[in-house]
């Protein structure tokens, strides 16, 4: 069994390394490549290992991980980057519904010489794994916008009651030691009913946190199916995914100044417009022209990126005028709000696609540092994370979250489509603003345009 051993090990040697490459852009695909080895050799380690008592199933393990290897690959081919949110969820859904099998087949196995411990870990990966998988599905429809919000002031207490139940009745399971034959199929259908009402209820400006506890719930969940199978690789993958999802999720609450417990039995955020009426003002257009004459004579710039950038597919445009502004010596800086797009790192990935270098990607606390000497602020289809409403009215949704202040800067130029709210709702009186002018028109058109403006002035 040494050699078993020693592979485990290996494998989680690689994982841990794999994991590691991925926080940086210039690394992070080798880093998928290196992690993808450890899990493939995890798995060929837990085939030559197989579980007590086993059947061996072989020919079964090996077409699904064949059908599972054809769909992740064809997923991973088709998505767009739009759409990577979306499919984040369904993978934080799929690892949720394995937890929930393993535990319902194990549920079923426990005898009178089954531990308290094994039982109490057994039933926490049933409950944790229902709310992964029902939550993950809610998220995953409310990003690609079949689900629509469904908001009550009485929301929570739902939530709690489910979730004092759901803990309730795992409690008196484990210790009545299976005395009701159908509880576990009762606490998981109430796993699953909590998973579907703790997520519905909330907006879409607080779908980034959703994601990141999600994805921590799935870590957790792994993790303790690796206790159940005594299996190290999957606890301690389970372990780096959900203390790292549970890491971001508590910086993520912070970026959007939420406590944990709101997250936890949800009805949080919301799409609510904030003060009576709604913001106020003239709205001042301007052409592609102007604002080409301003950003080509500006000393510093920066960009403000948001999902519509994504939607419009405008990151490598929006490189191409950054490349054509720094070589006329104009300063070029991005601003990445924490919780910018539909999931975390949203905005990263796409201006990483782009090959955007990541030293000109400026965190929360550094750009509004430096928004002071911005000249020309570009907003590309970002709404929420520059809503001044976060900083002086106590009536939005958002009162308290920390934005980018753009207001600072000299100039502000914001890329839309039109006046429509936008995702989360949520009215912004930044396009009112006497510094404001927009830009009205598709993202990568118009600023393919801006660029010509600028090359035009040589």
């Amino acid at each position: 069994m040494q050699y078993i051993n020693l592979l485990y090990i290996l494998s989680t040697v690689l994982l841990i390394i794999g994991l590691r490459r991925l926080s940086s852009p210039a690394t992070a695909a080798k880093g998928n490549i290196i992690a993808a080895c450890g899990m493939g050799l995890a798995i060929l380690v837990a085939m030559f290992d197989p579980i007590e008592n086993d059947q061996g199933n072989y020919a079964l393990i090996i077409i699904t991980l064949a059908i599972g290897s054809v769909l992740g690959l064809v997923f991973s081919k088709k998505v767009a980057m739009t759409a990577i949110p979306e499919l984040v969820s369904l993978f934080n859904g799929f690892g949720g519904a394995c937890a929930v099998a393993i535990s319902i087949i194990e549920v079923y196995n426990f005898d009178a010489a089954t531990s308290i411990g094994a039982r109490a870990t057994t039933y926490m990966a049933l409950f944790i794994g229902g709310v992964a998988f029902t939550g993950s599905l809610i998220a995953y429809g409310k990003l690609s916008g079949k689900v629509n919000d469904w908001r009550s002031g009485i929301s929570s207490y739902f939530n709690l009651i489910w979730l004092a139940l759901c803990l309730g009745l795992i409690g008196y399971e484990v210790v009545a030691m299976g005395q009701i034959e159908y509880l576990p199929l009762i606490i998981l259908a109430v796993s699953l009913i909590y998973g579907f009402t703790f997520v519905l209820p909330i907006g879409g400006a607080d779908m980034p946190v959703v994601i990141s506890l999600l994805n921590a719930f799935t870590g957790i969940a792994a993790a303790l199916a690796g206790i159940v199978y005594d299996n190290m690789v999957m606890l301690l993958g389970g372990i780096l995914v959900g203390s790292s999802g549970t890491i971001l999720t508590v910086l993520m609450c912070q970026a959007m100044n939420r406590s944990l417990i709101n997250v936890i039995v949800g009805g949080f955020g919301g799409s609510t417009a904030s003060a009576a009426g709604g913001p106020e003002g003239e709205v001042k257009e301007t052409t592609a022209n102007d604002t080409g004459i301003m950003m080509r004579y500006a000393t510093n710039v920066m960009v403000i990126p948001g999902y519509g950038m994504a939607v419009a597919q405008a990151q490598k445009a929006c490189k191409e005028l950054d490349k054509s502004l720094t070589e006329r010596g104009v300063n070029v800086n991005y601003a990445i709000h924490p919780v910018a797009g539909r999931m975390p790192g949203h905005m990263n990935v796409l201006l990483a696609e782009a090959d955007v270098p990541y030293n000109k990607l400026i965190d929360l606390d550094d750009a509004n540092a430096m928004l002071s000497d911005t000249d020309v602020c570009l907003v590309v289809g970002a709404n929420d994370v520059v809503n001044p409403s976060a900083l002086d009215d106590p009536g939005s949704p958002i009162y308290g979250m920390p934005v980018l202040e753009i207001l600072k800067s000299k100039n502000v130029i914001v890329l839309k489509r039109s006046m429509n709210k936008g995702y989360s709702g949520i009215e912004n009186p930044l396009f009112f603003h006497d510094k404001t002018k927009m830009l009205f028109g598709d993202a990568k058109a118009t600023i393919e345009k801006l660029n010509e403006e600028v090359k035009s002035m040589d």
